[in-house]
């Protein structure tokens, strides 16, 4: 499995079948962190954190404290893509991190990105 990234007309293939995502919310100013999979039914969302609570910003159910991380597994069902719009209000983009580095997306209003499986 491959990870496909849609980007400002671009398209990125990253050999991955794991990532992760991390942002700062553009309100609270707090870190938040997700764990993915890719599979062939799509992503499959198994770990989320998040460094202090406040709007939209509440840890999930059955959330641990960890070294000043919330962290939970969300029950969610597995989905087809994930679309992370670029508004402009964040303190900068989403840092995407796999088995061989890491990118930036979304760091200018209007950047808006789609991660999905890529197809065989």
């Amino acid at each position: 499995m491959s990870l496909c990234i849609a980007i400002a007309g671009k398209a990125i293939v990253i050999p991955a079948v794991a990532f992760s995502l991390s942002w700062v919310h553009s309100v609270e100013r707090i870190e938040w962190r997700e764990n993915w999979v890719v599979t062939e039914a799509g992503l499959e969302l198994q770990m989320a954190s998040v460094k202090g609570s406040g709007a939209g910003m509440e840890p999930g159910e059955n959330a641990r404290l960890e070294n000043g991380w919330w962290t939970w597994a969300p029950k969610l069902p597995t989905i087809p893509e994930l679309r992370l719009a670029s508004s402009g209000a964040t303190v900068g983009g989403w840092r995407l991190c796999h088995s061989q580095g890491c990118l930036t997306l979304g760091e200018k209003p209007g950047e808006d990105s789609v991660i999905t499986p890529c197809s065989k």
